[in-house]
């Protein structure tokens, strides 16, 4: 898919330019061959491996204090991962790493404090990471690479260092959106202090101060209950949405179409479209269907604060089907 080639515009835009380049920094490079010889020694991140750990022990004690918790405290709980699942999927996913559609000033300073509530690096590096993972999956470059298996496309990638040519290929590309966003590069700066601000401080204040929730539950439940669930919904994009599922647009990768992720990660489990068409904004064909992100960013337009979203015309969905799919859209 090249250019602008079955693209409509939810609202149209002259900068042809940046539509073309906003269709090729994400496009599979089937140039790219793997090192021959062995690969390299694996190295693991104990910092990490602690961290992950104990976040992940914290999460399986929180879910017992689930009881004792104030039904306003599972709501804001609810509400803390709707907000931080946007910051990835809405903010660092459709937005920075794809440039699928346009954010005033206000929207991309939320969006920015969703992300670093979410905690996934800061959206720099989680962008350069994800165009590198759509240019080269599935190989040795791509970070999250299913074919090491379930568990290393799941968490393990983030329990070791990267693949050398990880980190060759993503030195290559050309970030320079990403650099001349100056909310971007802030958030960058602060990375640190937003996090813990907004990842752990702010979900835990509000319940403490605002209704009286303990202050034991206020922290356990929406810092690292919300916190490990959202991560793990994330990680499921990478490990369970690239080995279950059918594959409708294109049957040569794979990247699957997987309603149960579409469900926990607000509709980023149609990743057979995706990758078949990474520069569509709904990252789907079937609009606000299981897609709260859609209807989210659909909703930004509304208020004036979202535009130019692309979007790909039913014509190139049907004959990219027929031509590369694996005929499940036959049956559904």
């Amino acid at each position: 898919q090249n250019g602008t080639a079955g693209i409509e515009n939810a609202h149209p835009t002259p900068q042809n330019l940046e539509v073309d380049r906003a269709m090729t920094d994400d496009v599979f490079d089937k140039s790219y061959r793997e090192k021959e010889g062995p690969k390299p020694a694996r190295s693991y991140v104990w910092r990490n491996i602690l961290l992950m750990s104990l976040l992940h022990l914290g999460g399986l004690y929180a879910f017992c204090l689930i009881p004792s918790a104030k039904f306003v405290t599972l709501a804001w709980v609810c509400l803390c991962f709707l907000i931080s699942a946007l910051g990835v999927t809405a903010g660092a996913h459709r937005l920075w790493s794809h440039r699928s559609y346009k954010a005033s000033l206000p929207l991309r300073i939320f969006l920015a404090f969703a992300n670093s509530m979410a905690f996934q690096n800061d959206i720099y590096e989680w962008a350069r990471d994800h165009r590198v993972h759509h240019k080269f999956s599935e190989t040795d470059a791509d970070p999250h690479n299913a074919k090491r298996g379930f568990f290393f496309s799941h968490i393990g990638w983030l329990l070791v260092r990267k693949h050398p040519d990880v980190i060759e290929k993503g030195r290559k590309l050309d970030l320079a959106d990403l650099k001349a966003d100056k909310v971007v590069m802030f958030q960058r700066r602060y990375y640190k202090l937003s996090v813990v601000l907004m990842c752990f401080f702010f979900p835990t204040f509000v319940p403490w101060y605002f209704w009286g929730e303990s202050l034991h539950n206020s922290f356990f439940l929406p810092a690292i209950l919300r916190y490990a669930v959202v991560l793990n919904a994330s990680w499921l994009v990478n490990s369970a949405a690239h080995m279950f599922g059918n594959r409708p647009y294109d049957q040569s990768i794979n990247p699957r179409e997987n309603r149960f992720v579409t469900l926990g990660a607000l509709g980023e489990g149609f990743h057979n479209y995706h990758h078949t068409f990474p520069y569509d904004y709904s990252t789907s064909e079937f609009g606000w269907k299981c897609n709260a992100t859609t209807f989210f960013i659909d909703l930004m337009c509304l208020l004036g604060l979202a535009s130019d979203c692309k979007k790909v015309s039913k014509e190139t969905i049907m004959a990219r089907k027929i031509r590369t799919g694996d005929g499940s859209h036959k049956t559904g």
